[in-house]
């Protein structure tokens, strides 16, 4: 008996096997005078820290950025940016909008039609009341 190669390999799929996060970088700006930037200022030396040490995946980046509202944005390995303005919020409020940022996946929001989407089709086929012998009413 001979032996033959496999014909088809198996595709990956993001949460079979390795975890790759979509985050790969996080950029911090905000303003040394402005009210607005209050909250960031607190965040970026008390709980950037902590988070930054968590996360040693994500690339983090800090700027200044005079006379501006602060701002958070994040970059993902898709090419995508997603800017959050983070103006007049406490710290922790700036966590909360930091971990929504690493956990999106970049895409763009869009509405979802069917609840279950699936990449393989069903080996049996979509069930309907009207396929069969039928029902007796």
């Amino acid at each position: 008996m001979t032996i033959r190669a496999l014909t088809q390999v198996s595709t990956g799929r993001n949460g079979v096997g390795a975890f790759v996060l979509q985050c790969k970088k996080l950029e911090f700006h905000y303003c040394d005078w402005a009210g607005s930037s209050k909250g960031m200022n607190i965040f970026i030396k008390t709980l950037l820290p902590k988070f930054a040490a968590e996360h040693p995946q994500i690339e983090f980046n800090v700027s200044p950025r005079p006379a501006k509202h602060p701002l958070v944005t994040g970059h993902y390995i898709n090419g995508h940016q997603k800017p959050i303005c983070v103006r007049n919020l406490e710290p922790t409020a700036i966590l909360q909008k930091v971990k929504l940022l690493r956990d999106a996946s970049g895409e763009k929001l869009k509405r979802v039609h069917k609840p279950v989407t699936s990449i393989n089709p069903s080996v049996r086929g979509v069930w309907s009341p009207y396929h069969g012998n039928g029902m007796a009413v």
